[in-house]
């Protein structure tokens, strides 16, 4: 049969992710569909013929704990899922204690039953198992393994019998025609196709065919060895393909499950391949041995019984080429440098029919169901796409992917590539740098060791290494100075684009929930909502002039909100990235105005700079856009200025701060301590598309008549009672059973004091959102959504956190801040 000459949309791969996704395209209504692979069918070739089909249901990630749910949800309906449990083992007692993160991150997530097992309740599920070298286990019974062959196509199948999908094996695509930044066709050996939406689900070769539309897909190939062994004497007679359940070896990297009468050994211990050469040949390399006598040892060690026999022997084995991405999440969505053209990539089986779903709900209506925004195909920076920098993070990421890895864990590849103009001077001062997209930034300073002997006891201690580790006591210290003097922080990750043309107040509108026709030199903080009302992101508009906005916005989320804001240019507005030009320090504290007052001419005082405004002001000899606002909850400013002089300013400052004793203060204060304090809600952990306004307590008195995305939406929130109710509690008593206090991180579930999960009407269940100390107020704040039986002041709850429950309090329903809830300070 031959091709159509038009399409509305060419799925280019039919692995589990495009048969899943041209499935779900027709089954949301899309009619013309074709889906086309260079392979033949039913197997042509990529990771899904020969990747671990196995599906472990838990991940610390809740965006990547719902797609993998929602695909074994998918695989059980389409009958090819076999449940056989699984129980990851512990080696090591830091395993153990991750375990008891991962029976965390279950009761999140909503993934029961679950439970932690000693080394002899494990050798019962798995009686091959050597027991004396475990020290005990985490079991999930609803593991499976997965027929994703089969899965994939009978989604094909169903799209074909409903008249909507036109299938194409041995076609390869050769080109991809763009016209005005917009995908026109695709060229392949069966001919061309005419269409206006093309979705890449290549797997290793994704990079490959974006390079034909002029654009990237940041991933890099990988190799997962896997052998298998057999006859197993203990599998003769297997009724199934699995009876005992799959075990992860995580501190070894690597698996073991049966497999019919035979044993599959799986690593992830080694080096990723040559890019070119895996980009340019089959998803399977020939075994290379010498990389996994290790492993198998490791095997021999734990099981015994079947690795040492002998009469064992190995019937396969392969080298599996799997794909990596920079910060290990898929790429997904529509690129933000060719309208049409769409990524659905580095996915692999546990997840591929969810983000199908996922990815076909997003293409139709705007947006998906689960909150895709750490696999936007749109986050990533532009140092971030080059090769140097996929390659070297995804080797580093890629022995984490059975590691311990703290939620602050820093990467140590690939730094230094973008510093602030004031970075020797941070350097100068101690400064421990973290890095947020790409950006060098002090998290605190070890100049500031002074202080822990100025605030003594205010000053919380942790003892345990867990939470001690990418943590300082030394940021209570910074914010108690700065909430009694004055801070002085460096903001250079801001993502800042401005909007400018006769058409940039229509384009602002659309976006942004809160009124933007407002005075010159206005600030508004807004929401930016999702077509079902949820949270895109949340950010500044300065209004500089009658056609020029600028938006600011964080590092992590600034491309993807420049991305949503150019999708909302109408005509005449033009967009302009102003990142790299522009730098920005924040001073805040009771002498801010002092401060500042010192080296300016301008009035700063309340009545002639009232917050919420902004204008430019001349500082000594340099003219800077001062915007009075405050992420920290205190008096003060934002202050953006050409980035060649920022030095110069920081120099200003820092000599004019030094009779009011101001202090350097690093990230962890602005964005943990001084935002918890004031109750200030953070996109990517309060701020969600599974979220909405009414229930984050955002609401505004009005809303503007002008539309704007997501309205019809809000409106409709704004009229029913909220399913949960963002809340702010303190625990009251961090002693564990040790004696030792331990310190909540984030991510942990909310219960009830009989210790039930709290899930609101909408399935939702709670958990801890941010988590940081409140040294002002003397207490470990913690954030999460409760149902409105439980948001109510007083009421007392429980956090489970490394295995242990802990008694907290809600302290407020809704967004009164804990500290200076009149706001006195940010506006006196």
């Amino acid at each position: 049969m031959s091709l159509p000459a038009h399409a509305r949309c060419v799925v280019i791969g039919c692995g589990i992710v495009g048969n899943s996704l041209a499935y779900h395209l027709t089954r949301l209504g899309w009619r013309d569909i074709v889906l086309v692979d260079k392979g033949p069918l039913p197997n042509p070739g990529g990771s899904t013929g020969h990747a671990s089909n196995f599906i472990y249901l838990v991940d610390h990630s809740k965006e990547m704990t719902a797609l993998t749910m929602d695909s074994v949800r998918q695989y059980k309906e389409l009958g090819v899922f076999i449940q056989s449990g699984g129980v990851e083992v512990a080696r090591t007692k830091e395993r153990m204690q991750e375990l008891t993160r991962r029976m965390a991150s279950a009761e999140s997530w909503g993934i029961a039953p679950t439970s932690l097992v000693s080394a002899a309740q494990v050798k019962e599920l798995v009686p091959y198992i050597e027991e004396s070298v475990i020290l005990g286990g985490f079991y999930t019974p609803g593991v499976g393994v997965v027929d994703s062959l089969r899965a994939g196509t009978l989604m094909r199948e169903n799209g074909q019998a409903a008249g909507a999908l036109h299938v194409s094996a041995k076609t390869e695509v050769t080109g991809i025609d763009v016209e005005h930044g917009r995908v026109r066709r695709v060229r392949t050996t069966q001919g061309d196709i005419e269409t206006e939406t093309v979705v890449v689900t290549c797997g290793v070769w994704s990079p490959r065919v974006a390079r034909m539309a002029g654009t990237t897909i940041p991933l890099t190939p990988a190799v997962h060895q896997m052998i298998d062994i057999g006859p197993v004497p203990r599998f003769r007679g297997a009724k199934s393909d699995i009876e005992h359940p799959i075990v992860r070896d995580m501190d070894t990297n690597m698996y073991e499950r049966q497999a019919g009468g035979d044993l599959e050994i799986g690593s992830y211990a080694h080096r990723p391949p040559p890019v070119e050469q895996a980009a340019l040949s089959p998803t399977e390399f020939p075994f290379t041995e010498a990389d996994f006598e290790e492993q198998m040892q490791h095997a021999l060690e734990l099981m015994p019984e079947i690795v040492g026999d002998e009469s064992v022997g190995v019937k396969y084995a392969i080298n599996g080429i799997l794909s990596l991405t920079p910060d290990g999440m898929p790429v997904l969505g529509e690129s933000p440098d060719v309208k049409g053209l769409w990524s659905a990539a580095a996915v692999w089986v546990k997840e591929g029919p969810g983000t199908g779903k996922s990815l076909a709900e997003w293409m139709v209506h705007g947006e998906s169901e689960i909150d895709l925004h750490s696999s936007d195909i749109a986050r990533f920076h532009e140092h971030q796409k080059t090769r140097a920098h996929v390659r070297a993070r995804a080797a580093e990421g890629f022995n984490k992917t059975y590691g311990i890895v703290h939620p602050s864990e820093q990467w140590a590849s690939n730094r230094n590539i973008r510093l602030a103009p004031f970075h020797v001077r941070e350097r100068e001062l101690g400064a421990m740098f973290f890095e947020a997209a790409g950006w060098e930034r002090p998290q605190w300073y070890d100049s500031n060791a002074p202080l822990l002997e100025e605030f003594g006891d205010r000053v919380t201690r942790r003892t345990s290494e867990w939470e001690s580790r990418w943590w300082s006591p030394l940021i209570n210290a910074e914010h108690l100075a700065m909430r009694e003097r004055a801070g002085l922080f460096d903001l250079s990750a801001f993502t800042i684009f401005d909007v400018v043309g006769p058409g940039a107040l229509a384009s602002v509108q659309c976006a942004a929930l809160r009124q933007m026709d407002v005075p010159i030199g206005r600030v508004v903080y807004t929401p930016v909502l999702s077509r079902h009302g949820g949270f895109k992101s949340d950010l500044t508009i300065m209004r500089l002039g009658d056609q020029h906005f600028r938006v600011v916005t964080g590092g992590a989320a600034g491309m993807a909100d420049k991305k949503w804001f150019r999708d909302q240019l109408v005509a005449g507005a033009e967009l302009v990235d102003m990142t790299s030009s522009m730098t920005t320090l924040g001073l805040w504290g009771p002498r801010a105005r002092a401060i500042l007052g010192a080296v300016t001419l301008d009035d700063v005082s309340n009545e002639g700079f009232k917050f919420g405004t902004c204008r430019t002001i001349e500082v000594d000899t340099q003219r800077v856009l001062a915007s009075r606002i405050s992420y920290v909850g205190d008096l003060g400013w934002e202050l953006y200025i050409p980035i060649e002089q920022g030095l110069k300013l920081w120099d200003t400052l820092w000599e004019a701060g030094r009779p009011h004793g101001l202090v350097p203060c690093g990230i962890g204060v602005y964005g943990t301590t001084g935002r918890l304090e004031k109750g200030y809600r953070a996109h990517g952990n309060e701020l969600e598309t599974e979220y909405n306004v009414v229930e984050a307590g955002m609401t505004a008195p009005r809303v503007k008549e002008e539309d704007f995305v997501g309205k019809a939406a809000h409106l409709r929130h704004r009229e029913e009672e909220p399913a949960a109710i963002l809340c702010t509690l303190t625990v009251d008593d961090h002693r564990s059973r040790s004696g030792e206090k331990r310190y909540m991180l984030g991510r942990e579930p909310i219960l009830t004091r009989e210790g039930k999960r709290i899930v609101d009407r909408l399935g939702r269940g709670s958990y801890v959102t941010s988590a940081g100390a409140g040294p002002s107020v003397g207490k470990h704040i913690l954030m999460a959504y409760l149902t409105p039986e439980h948001a109510v002041g007083g009421n007392q709850l429980l956090v489970e956190y490394m295995g242990e429950r802990y008694p907290v309090t809600v302290a407020v329903a809704g967004a009164t801040p804990l500290f200076d809830p009149e706001n006195t300070r940010i506006r006196a």
